[in-house]
């Protein structure tokens, strides 16, 4: 049975952005959760050779944003300063259609695939040969769609940050009075981390957790893809990122894995509501692009996290300063 959505009552607003350039600290390392320093990419700008249905673990890259970061930088003279980007990130829902509207690549169309919190930055995936023409502060607009978006069949159920078009082709469907949701993984929400203490959903994600080798394993979290669909279990994201037994939260891969501690492949939350409204079923397509049509995800390949690839005396030792001793015993021929 199809779904039935309150599309009589949604308004249509367009909102904007600049694509963000990158924004470095004042020291390049970042300590990973193994005591490895690292120089890694990290979020904002265009990331070139990144889309949804690609990997996002195990790539040399910090919190990596798949295509294009949006950022308003405009300042507003009525309430809070950052007003404009504020409103963007919220307004803006996954699956939502973008549009060049200056620059070169003018008229060019886009998908919204996430919202990425802390640095506010709303999420948009164009064609490969476009985001090799696309320049940092062009601008693009959002038709935002979806805000006080409902399911009439499960009102207990909250929707957001989802467009009803991507509930449309996620081919969501109502069994025994149960919403049947395509995911790809199952993650428990103990695993969850940076984000938490949030009070709301509406503007961003939180993090999966990888430290753990044997959770990683046994939940297959290796394998995950920017655009995956996914169900936290016992998460409640009603009011803001929090634990609850019986509770269900389904949201979509926005972000890459990360070397920091408490951090790792981001979430943007789509639907929560009590787990026993929920009937999952495991699909290795149930990713944004196969259900847009825009790419072919890649395969679910396990994959080991950067951070802990390499021990931490190994990569001291690689500081330490050059001994031609050392390289002329090292490079002596042995004999088996």
């Amino acid at each position: 049975m199809s779904l039935s959505m309150n599309l009589d009552r949604l308004v249509m607003t367009s909102v904007e952005g600049q694509i963000a350039h990158p924004v470095a600290p004042a020291n390049p390392y970042r300590v990973g959760r193994d005591g490895v320093s690292r120089v890694l990419p990290g979020t904002g700008g265009i990331t070139l050779n990144q889309r949804i249905g690609d990997r996002c673990v195990g790539l040399a890259s910090d919190h990596t944003e798949p295509g294009v970061a949006l950022h308003n930088n405009g300042r507003e003279i009525v309430g809070p300063r950052n007003g404009p980007n504020n409103a963007l990130i919220t307004y803006a829902c996954v699956g939502n259609r973008a549009r060049v509207v200056s620059g070169p690549c003018r008229g060019a169309t886009g998908l919204v695939t996430g919202k990425h919190g802390g640095v506010n930055h709303v999420l948009v995936d164009f064609p490969g040969r476009v985001l090799v023409r696309l320049r940092i502060g062009d601008r693009v607009q959002i038709i935002s769609h979806g805000l006080g978006l409902r399911l009439r069949d499960f009102p207990e159920l909250v929707c957001m940050n989802s467009s009803p078009e991507l509930l449309e082709r996620w081919r969501l469907t109502r069994v025994h009075g149960r919403l049947v949701v395509p995911v790809t993984h199952v993650v428990p929400a103990y695993l969850m981390g940076s984000g938490l203490g949030k009070n709301t959903a509406w503007r961003g994600d939180y993090d999966i957790q990888l430290s753990d080798a044997g959770a990683r394993e046994r939940y297959a979290l290796g394998s995950l893809r920017f655009g995956d669909l996914v169900a936290i279990a016992g998460a409640d994201n009603r009011h803001g990122p929090s634990l609850r037994d019986g509770r269900m939260t389904i949201g979509i891969i926005v972000h890459g894995d990360s070397t920091v501690s408490g951090h790792g492949p981001g979430v943007t939350p789509l639907l929560t509501g009590s787990a026993d409204a929920f009937r999952l079923t495991r699909d290795p397509r149930a990713n944004l692009a196969a259900l847009f049509e825009v790419r072919e995800p890649r395969p679910l390949i396990q994959r080991r996290p950067l951070a802990g690839s390499i021990s931490r005396s190994n990569a001291t030792a690689s500081l330490l300063p050059h001994n031609p001793r050392n390289t002329a015993r090292r490079a002596r021929p042995q004999v088996v």
